[in-house]
């Protein structure tokens, strides 16, 4: 008898268990049994140890039922429109804000401008604001809060923004010219 049938008939309906405890569709587990056995069939006159030959046809079932797995990830082709830009110009692009917040952090309310600026600018954390500016932790997260909500309000009343897919700004525009700040 042919070893490729032998081997058929010993471990068919084991490989088939095997594969089937792995994946649920009949089809697919037939489809892969097929491929296993294609390649058994194939690579047997490669294989140098006989006793070995059990765990071999089992590598081969793991590595049919993986890249069987990997077939079946979806692929989507990204659009153009949603590139990464560039990093020197989204550095540019943050540098110029910043000379913006400048002005508009001095026009903030006095207690929200000693928090955003402890806070944001120098970047101590809100307990050390609490304790510099003699406030409960709970009042320097509320001003810092609030004086970010402030600043943005400002910024999205002065400018549009573009962002990229992570959410980071990518560009700007002046509405109008109506920001003296950011001219």
């Amino acid at each position: 008898m042919n070893i490729s049938k032998q081997l058929w008939q010993q471990y068919h309906s084991k490989l088939r268990a095997f594969t089937k405890s792995r994946i649920s569709d009949d089809a697919a587990t037939d489809d892969i049994l097929q491929d296993v056995f294609l390649k058994m069939h194939t690579g047997l006159a490669s294989l140098r140890d006989d006793i070995k030959i059990r765990n071999w046809l089992y590598q081969i079932a793991r590595n049919t039922i993986i890249d069987y797995f990997r077939s079946q990830k979806p692929t989507v082709d990204i659009p153009d429109w949603l590139s990464l830009p560039e990093i020197d110009s989204t550095e540019n692009v943050y540098q110029e804000l910043a000379e913006c917040l400048q002005p508009m952090i001095k026009a903030l309310p006095e207690k929200y401008r000693g928090a955003v600026t402890l806070s944001e600018l120098r970047g101590l954390k809100q307990k050390e604001v609490a304790q510099l500016q003699g406030i409960s932790v709970s009042s320097a997260k509320s001003r810092v809060q609030r004086g970010r909500a402030l600043l943005k309000k400002m910024l999205t009343e002065c400018c549009r923004f573009k962002f990229d897919h992570t959410g980071r700004i990518i560009d700007y525009e002046i509405k109008n010219g109506n920001c003296d700040d950011c001219k």
